[in-house]
């Protein structure tokens, strides 16, 4: 299908972008790597004005470690993520999202920004208590991973703001586990489940606050927990009740993995 006629602007510095985004109100949207929006546009379930394309802003590529944590540009490619080992749980869940064309073009910015809780990386983002860095009219500001998933779709970052950084704790020492449920490889989750662990001197688990050894009971009780408090919608795939027990499944295999790390 063909989207609606929109114009076009590639800015070359977070000031004209952030300019572009505020004189044109919310009619406007931020362009990344496009396979969050695009799809979008082309089925007329958006139609923005004009396009904000970030691919000639400097700063944005690029991953670096800086005092414990891993700083990461916002344009930087799921492909670039997946690459870089040293990142853990991220690159292992930057590895499953799609496929490798989707994976070359996907951003790490453009993911967190669009807001989709059945990515990859959102998830990834919260387990680990990360927070982005953006630039808005009146200045910068930082938005904590906790505060920056507010509904479907819908995220902190205001219409006018563009994602600066992303920055993540290193976690050295940690073991982690990601499990996701598809119907197909390159499908989203269905539902994905991100666990970390850091064992104490004892044997326990701390990140998860089990209490107790961490053995396999440990983590079954841990595990028959994960769907408490959740009320996922039903869909074409799978029933709420189903997508309940994936949780659990899903949970028990991701602390597995996750404490033999």
């Amino acid at each position: 299908m063909i989207p609606a006629q929109f114009d076009y602007e590639a800015p070359e510095s977070h000031e004209q972008a952030v300019r572009m985004l505020h004189e044109n109100g919310e009619d406007a949207k931020l362009i990344a790597g496009g396979h969050s929006l695009l799809p979008l546009m082309k089925l007329r379930l958006a139609a923005p004005t004009l396009l904000v394309d970030l691919r000639r802003v400097p700063g944005l590529h690029g991953i670096q470690r800086e005092n414990g944590s891993w700083r990461i540009g916002p344009m930087t490619r799921h492909a670039d993520l997946q690459d870089t080992p040293e990142l853990g749980v991220v690159a292992k869940a930057a590895g499953l999202i799609a496929d490798q064309q989707v994976r070359n073009r996907g951003t790490i910015g453009g993911s967190l920004a669009h807001g989709d809780p059945a990515s990859d990386l959102p998830a990834v983002m919260l387990a680990l208590e990360g927070e982005v860095g953006v630039q808005g009219p009146n200045g910068t500001r930082t938005i904590p991973g906790a505060e920056l998933f507010q509904d479907y779709l819908t995220t902190a970052v205001a219409h006018d703001e563009v994602i600066t950084e992303v920055r993540l704790p290193a976690l050295d020492g940690w073991g982690y586990g990601y499990e996701k449920f598809t119907r197909r490889a390159e499908d989203w989750a269905m539902v994905g489940v991100c666990a970390l662990v850091k064992r104490a001197g004892d044997g326990s688990c701390e990140d998860v606050r089990i209490g107790q050894g961490l053995d396999a009971s440990s983590i079954g009780a841990a595990a028959q927990r994960a769907a408490d408090g959740t009320e996922p919608p039903g869909d074409l795939n799978a029933t709420p009740d189903y997508k309940r027990h994936l949780a659990q499944v899903l949970t028990r295999r991701a602390l597995e993995a996750a404490a033999a790390a």
